[in-house]
C-alpha cells in the first residue's frame, strides 16, 4: 500500500508539472492492435547465412497475417557492434548491413502496410556503442565539440567507484561485466566515461536530475548537451517515421535521466516527446520498456509492458523455480503449472492497480515472452494443451496482446547454449523459427552448423508445416483465438475486465470482459486436477466460443477438467 501510495502521489506530481497528460490512449488502430514481436536475426534467412534478415522478415507477412497479427516490433535492426544482440547502436540512421539496407525496410514497412500490418522499430535511447561515430568525436580535447557532451565525461570518480572498476577487471570477462558506472577511458577527453550496461555502451547525456554541486560534470537537464541529445533523440524518431515506420519501443526508457529517483525528469521528458509526437505524427505510437504502467503511461507513452521486472506479478504467473527466470518468482512455485500450488494474489494486486490507473489513458502489454526472458514451453509446461490455456489468458486480458515469434507454435526455450552477441541465459529464446521439419526447421538454406543458434522442432511438430493444417494444432487455436478477439469488442484491447474468481482458490481463474452491450466470461485452469468456483453472477445462458480441454458453466458454478480453458459468451434471452 505504501508503494501505491508513492506512485498516487508522483501520479499527481506529474499533472501538476506542465505539460498535459494525454486524455486518451494513442491513435486509433491500438483499439485492436495485436503485436508480434521478432528477433530479426532469428526470423527468415534469405541469403544462406544463417541469419535472418529484414527480405526474410517481408517473405513471410502472409503468414503473420494469417495469425491475426495487425502489428509487428523488431528487436534492433540499426547499425551495431553486435556485443549485446544489436543493442550497442553505432549508427541510429542506418540499417544494419546483417539484415539488409534502408531500402530494404521500406520495402518491408510498404509490404507490411498493404497487408494491414503496422511496423515498429526497437530504439535504444539511452546510450550507444563505443564505435559511434558521436562517441569518437566526444573522445577528443575540444569540449566544445558537437558531440562533445553527448556523453558524461570526467575526471574523478570516487573510491568506491573506483574499486567496481577493480571488481569488474577481475571478472572472467570484464568487458561484459556490468559492474559499475564508469568506465577508463583513456581518451583525450577525460580519464573516465559513464556506461549503461557493458563497457561497450556509453551512457548518453540527459542530464542530471539532482546534479551534485561537488561533481562539476553532473549537467542538468536544461545543460546545451543534453538538450542537443534529446534533439537527436527527436531526429532520429523522425527520421523513421518519414520513412513509414509507425512507432517505436523504446528500450529502458526510465533509464535516460540520472540521479532521477522517482523519475519525475524523465517523465517529463517522456511527455514532451509524446507531445512533439502528437503534434506531427499522431498516428504513431511509443511504447515502452518500462515495466510500470501506472507512472510509464501517464507520463506519455501509449503502451506500457508488465513482465519480468519492475511491477511484481509476471514472474508469479510464469517463473517456475529450477528455470533460468525463476528466482524472480518469490513463490517458487508459478501458477501456470501443471503442479496447481501457484498463487494469483501478487498478480492481481498489482495488475489491478495499474489497470485502474491507466484505463483511457493507454494500454498494459503482457507478452507470451521476449528476448530477455524464457518461453512459456519450459520446465514442467511443454504440453501443447498447457500451452493452449497459456496463450487463451494472453490473448483475451485487456490491452495490447505481444506474442513473441515461435509462441503460437510451441517453439521451446533451449537451455544451455552458447552465449553470442551477449545473449547468456537469452539464447534460449533467440532461436530460428521453425517453419518446417528439416534440419534447419526451414529457416536457412545453410548447413545446420551455420545456424545462427540450433533449433529443436520435437520431430517436426513444432514447425508451422506440421501445424498450418492441423485441426486443433496450438497454431491453428491462436489463429481462433485471435480471430475472436478482432471480431468481439468486449475482448479487444478497450472491452472492461473484472475478476469473478478470488485469490484465496487460486484455481480456476476466472474473469469477464464487456463492452456494455456483451459480455464473455474467460476461464482458466493450468493446473493437473479438476476445480471448480462459484461466481458472483448467474449465467442462465451460454456458448462456448473457443475451449480446450472439458469445462462446464451452469448458473454462477463453473466446473474446469485439468489442463483446460475457455472463452463463454454469455447471452441474454
Amino acid at each position: 500500500m505504501k508503494k501505491h501510495s508513492l506512485r498516487s502521489l508522483l501520479f499527481a506530481a506529474l499533472v501538476s508539472l506542465g505539460g498535459n497528460i494525454q486524455a486518451q490512449p494513442g491513435p486509433q488502430w491500438l483499439n485492436d492492435a495485436l503485436f508480434y514481436q521478432i528477433y530479426p536475426s532469428s526470423y527468415m534467412d534469405t541469403d544462406g547465412n544463417g541469419i535472418g534478415d529484414l527480405p526474410g522478415i517481408a517473405s513471410k507477412l502472409d503468414y503473420i497475417k494469417s495469425i491475426g497479427v495487425n502489428a509487428i516490433w523488431l528487436n534492433p535492426v540499426f547499425e551495431s557492434g553486435w556485443f549485446d544482440g544489436g543493442y550497442d547502436i553505432i549508427n541510429f540512421y542506418k540499417i544494419d548491413p546483417r539484415f539488409g539496407t534502408n531500402t530494404d525496410l521500406v520495402n518491408l514497412v510498404d509490404e507490411a502496410h498493404r497487408r494491414g500490418i503496422k511496423v515498429c522499430l526497437d530504439l535504444v535511447a539511452g546510450h550507444s556503442s563505443d564505435k559511434c561515430e558521436w562517441f569518437r568525436q566526444s573522445r577528443e580535447k575540444d569540449p566544445n565539440g558537437r558531440y562533445s557532451d553527448y556523453y558524461i565525461w570526467t575526471d574523478t570518480i570516487s573510491a568506491k567507484d573506483k574499486a567496481d572498476i577493480a571488481r569488474r577487471y577481475k571478472a572472467k570477462n570484464p568487458a561484459s561485466s556490468t559492474i559499475g558506472r564508469y568506465v577508463e577511458a583513456d581518451a583525450p577527453r577525460a580519464k573516465y566515461y559513464e556506461k549503461n550496461f557493458f563497457e561497450c555502451q556509453p551512457a548518453l547525456n540527459y542530464g542530471f536530475a539532482n546534479p551534485d554541486p561537488s561533481h562539476p560534470w553532473e549537467q542538468g537537464i536544461d545543460a546545451p548537451g543534453p538538450q542537443a541529445v534529446r534533439r537527436e533523440l527527436r531526429n532520429i524518431m523522425a527520421f523513421w517515421f518519414d520513412k513509414g515506420v509507425d512507432g517505436f519501443r523504446v528500450d529502458m526508457a526510465s533509464s535516460l535521466i540520472k540521479n532521477d529517483k522517482d523519475k519525475v525528469e524523465t517523465s517529463r521528458l517522456w511527455r514532451e516527446m509524446r507531445k512533439w509526437k502528437d503534434e506531427r505524427y499522431p498516428e504513431k505510437v511509443l511504447i515502452s520498456e518500462w515495466s510500470d504502467p501506472a507512472v510509464a503511461i501517464p507520463a506519455g507513452f501509449n503502451i506500457d509492458f508488465m513482465m519480468q521486472f519492475g511491477v511484481k506479478g509476471y514472474p508469479s504467473l510464469f517463473f517456475a523455480k529450477g528455470t533460468p527466470w525463476g528466482k524472480r518468482n518469490e513463490f517458487g512455485n508459478c501458477y501456470f503449472d501443471i503442479a496447481g500450488r501457484g498463487t494469483l494474489s501478487q498478480f492481481v494486486k498489482n495488475y489491478t492497480y495499474a489497470y485502474e490507473k491507466t484505463r483511457n489513458l493507454g494500454y498494459i502489454a503482457l507478452p507470451s515472452a521476449n528476448h530477455d526472458f524464457q518461453r512459456p514451453n519450459i520446465g514442467t509446461r511443454n504440453t501443447m494443451e498447457q500451452l493452449k490455456v497459456a496463450m487463451t489468458f494472453f490473448l483475451t486480458m485487456p490491452g495490447v496482446p505481444f506474442i513473441y515469434y515461435g509462441d503460437e507454435i510451441g517453439m521451446k526455450y533451449l537451455p544451455n547454449l552458447e552465449s553470442r552477441e551477449g545473449s547468456n541465459n537469452r539464447a534460449g529464446a533467440r532461436t530460428p523459427m521453425q517453419w518446417a521439419g528439416n534440419a534447419t526447421a526451414g529457416f536457412s538454406t545453410c548447413t545446420p552448423d551455420k545456424l545462427y543458434f540450433p533449433v529443436d522442432t520435437d520431430g517436426g511438430k513444432l514447425t508451422v508445416e506440421a501445424q498450418d493444417k492441423a485441426k486443433g494444432s496450438m497454431l491453428n487455436y491462436v489463429r481462433q483465438l485471435t480471430a475472436l478477439r478482432h471480431a468481439t469488442p468486449a475482448l479487444n484491447n478497450n472491452g472492461s475486465w473484472t475478476l469473478l474468481s478470488d485469490t484465496v482458490q487460486a484455481y480456476p481463474m476466472v474473469y469477464s470482459r464487456s463492452d456494455g452491450a456483451k459480455t464473455y466470461i474467460v476461464a482458466l485452469n493450468p493446473s493437473g486436477k479438476a476445480v471448480s468456483c462459484r461466481l458472483p453472477l448467474t449465467v442462465k445462458k451460454s456458448r462456448t466460443a473457443v475451449f480446450t480441454g472439458k469445462s462446464k458453466l451452469k448458473g454462477n458454478r463453473i466446473a474446469m477438467g485439468p489442463v483446460s480453458a475457455a472463452v463463454i459468451e454469455t447471452i441474454e434471452k
